[in-house]
């Protein structure tokens, strides 16, 4: 199953107010595992970049001018994406952007039946502890002394190594037969086995036969004072 875990970094928090996005990082993933390819790219918002935001990703106006559109670059990025489940760390951030640069050029939004959010999946698995992206790479040991601020390439490369450990773990890929890959949601799963591949034997007789019975009672017999007889030899004293 092909998956693209996706990152972005924006000129703010809300994308309704007149933030935009101004760069992308996505890493191709197939059955949990990185196949190399990646989309990255910087985009002119069109506006000024607020300092509080240049402070976290370090991406400043001067930089940004000679950046290509968002609508320049759109067919590239959707060809990318395809129609492929997309991870993101509280998904529902990326997609309100990048849903708002796709209103603004006329295009279709991106249904959020393909979000996975990986901020949830931690919280369900995690409850309690902390779920930022330096947390989780912490937990699962994923090293990113290469991130001294946040870039969307960067990110969307060590959160896929965090969903891979979120979802299982990197031995998911290693099984001799059949790759099976999680579910898409949290939601419960028929984890049945289908009536075609469950064999039916008939039942066995187990009762033992009279021959059987017979040579038992013999051996019985053969038994000078067994341990089960003293309890009755208890009981008929006690009736004498």
């Amino acid at each position: 199953m092909r998956e693209v875990v996706f990152d972005t970094e924006t000129t703010g928090l809300n994308a309704a107010s007149g933030d935009r996005l101004v760069e992308i990082g996505c890493v191709e993933l197939v059955n949990r595992v990185e196949t190399g390819r990646t989309y990255h790219a910087y985009f002119n918002p069109e506006r000024s970049m607020p300092p509080e935001a240049q402070a976290v990703h370090g991406l400043s106006e001067a930089f940004l001018a000679d950046k290509p559109l968002f609508g320049d670059l759109v067919e590239d990025l959707l060809d990318f994406l395809e129609d492929s489940p997309l991870v993101a760390h509280n998904a529902a951030f990326d997609f309100a952007f990048l849903n708002h640069e796709l209103s603004r050029i006329n295009r279709p939004d991106i249904a959020p039946a393909r979000m996975i959010d990986t901020l949830s999946l931690s919280r369900s698995k995690f409850p309690g502890a902390k779920h930022s992206l330096d947390a989780l790479c912490t937990r699962f040991g994923v090293d990113r002394s290469h991130r001294i601020k946040h870039g969307a390439l960067v990110d969307a490369e060590l959160l896929a190594q965090v969903y891979v450990e979120l979802t299982g773990g990197r031995q998911i890929g290693l099984g001799l037969g059949e790759v099976i890959t999680p579910p898409l949601s949290l939601q419960e799963t028929d984890c049945r086995i289908p009536a075609s591949r469950t064999a039916v034997r008939p039942a066995r007789a187990h009762a033992a036969s009279p021959e059987e019975l017979e040579r038992h009672a013999a051996l019985l017999a053969k038994i000078s004072d067994p341990l089960w007889s003293l309890g009755r030899d208890e009981e008929d004293l006690a009736v004498a």
